[in-house]
């Protein structure tokens, strides 16, 4: 029963307002709070604190946000007090790294019952207290046969050559990592407590997608996107149980996987947005796609499922609302750059910030676009932001910034 019960796992142990890594709790950009109505034109920030350069995401959980920066040549972690923005602890965890992008960290750390687990760009994978951010293990990728590639124009490895970007999952007591080797251990589980190997699978290279945990035919299967294409691997041993093989430009696969029931729906900036059924016969699992909208070319930023629709940013800077049973595009609005990333919550409403550091707030309806406000959130940014407790946290390159926009 360890692993039977990993879908559920965070969604048990972490608090209903928390935000413990990306995309949220489930990992699929929604909050079970109800989101504002409106905002002012300009809300005045709750606090706003000086941080490094990095990508990473904030994440909240146990009173605590963790956000990842580069600091004095290292990869840092710095836990903030979520009400005041004082830093509570920081500690390095691997050397820093940057190529002609922004430098700093890339994958959004995840917090589970006590723990933060924390990768760095080229491949550190470490496990600190979240009281007090001491070290507690840590493994380098090397070890596991990942071999990094310096020659920027390769096309082996997405991830070994312009950097980790992925997150870990927790499934029970295991934490699983896209580690990029391609000798038996493109993927890898941990225990969570001590670091020892559980299992590992697979010889694909890592992409830049992060993974989701979900329950695929009566079974909890770990879902990403590799630089060959879709997989489920059995979250208890590693094992593989379906593959959709599709090759990209750049092995440039980078959104999270969204799952609806027992399909999944992926895009990347060569092949479009397709849907993909899983289908169980027994102990056997096959992918079958459903289709493909060739026109949606999504690059950068994974949408939302609401209501048997999916909102996020489509092709040529627009944000677009699409059925997700058939693929087809119910409306679309431009003007929305090349990232947009969103939060959806109750009250049927959207939240979208730009990579401009604008935010707006809309209306999750396939009827039309429709907006109910919008301000300067931050500076530009790639980063998603976390919301918890009708706190919206976000993060520029040099600062992270909280607005109280949910609460009276």
């Amino acid at each position: 029963m360890l692993v039977a019960l990993g879908a559920v796992t965070m969604t048990l142990a972490a608090h209903a307002a928390d935000w413990p890594g990306w995309r949220g709790i489930a990992r699929d950009g929604i909050t079970a709070e109800t989101l504002p109505a409106s905002f002012p034109a300009q809300p005045a920030p709750l606090w706003r604190a000086p941080v490094g350069h990095g990508y990473a995401s904030p994440v909240i959980a146990r009173g605590k946000l963790v956000v990842l920066e580069q600091a004095d040549g290292q990869e840092t972690a710095r836990a903030l007090d979520p009400a005041t923005g004082k830093t509570l602890w920081h500690t390095a965890y691997a050397p820093a790294w940057s190529d002609e992008f922004e430098p700093g960290p890339r994958c959004t750390p995840l917090v589970d019952r006590g723990l933060v687990f924390v990768q760095s760009a080229q491949g550190e994978f470490a496990c600190l207290s979240l009281d007090d951010g001491h070290k507690l293990w840590g493994v380098g990728f090397a070890s596991l046969g990942m071999v990094w590639v310096p020659d920027r124009q390769s096309n082996i490895g997405a991830a070994t050559r312009r950097g980790h970007t992925g997150s870990p999952v927790v499934a029970g007591d295991r934490v699983i990592v896209q580690v990029g080797s391609i000798s038996g251990a493109s993927i890898v589980a941990f225990d969570r407590l001590t670091g020892k190997q559980a299992w590992k699978s697979l010889d694909d290279a890592t992409a830049y997608s992060s993974p989701v945990l979900r329950r695929i035919g009566g079974r909890d299967e770990f879902v990403t996107a590799t630089c060959e294409g879709l997989v489920g691997l059995d979250a208890r041993d590693g094992a593989l149980q379906w593959r959709f093989p599709f090759k990209t430009g750049a092995n440039r696969n980078v959104l999270t996987p969204v799952v609806d029931g027992d399909s999944v729906v992926f895009a990347s900036h060569t092949t479009g947005l397709r849907r993909v059924a899983i289908h169980t016969d027994n102990e056997k699992q096959s992918a079958v796609e459903s289709w493909l909208n060739r026109d949606l070319r999504i690059n950068l930023s994974t949408p939302v499922l609401v209501g048997g629709h999916l909102y996020g940013l489509g092709a040529r800077h627009d944000y677009t609302c699409i059925d997700a049973a058939d693929g087809k595009v119910k409306w679309s609005e431009a003007g929305f750059g090349d990232v947009a990333q969103t939060i959806a919550g109750g009250g049927g409403r959207l939240l979208v910030q730009l990579d401009t550091g604008e935010l707006r707030l809309l209306r999750a309806t396939p009827e039309k676009y429709d907006e109910l406000g919008r301000f300067q959130a931050c500076g530009k940014t790639f980063s998603l932001p976390a919301w918890s407790d009708g706190t919206l946290y976000v993060r520029d390159p040099g600062s992270c910034v909280a607005y109280a926009l949910g609460k009276p």
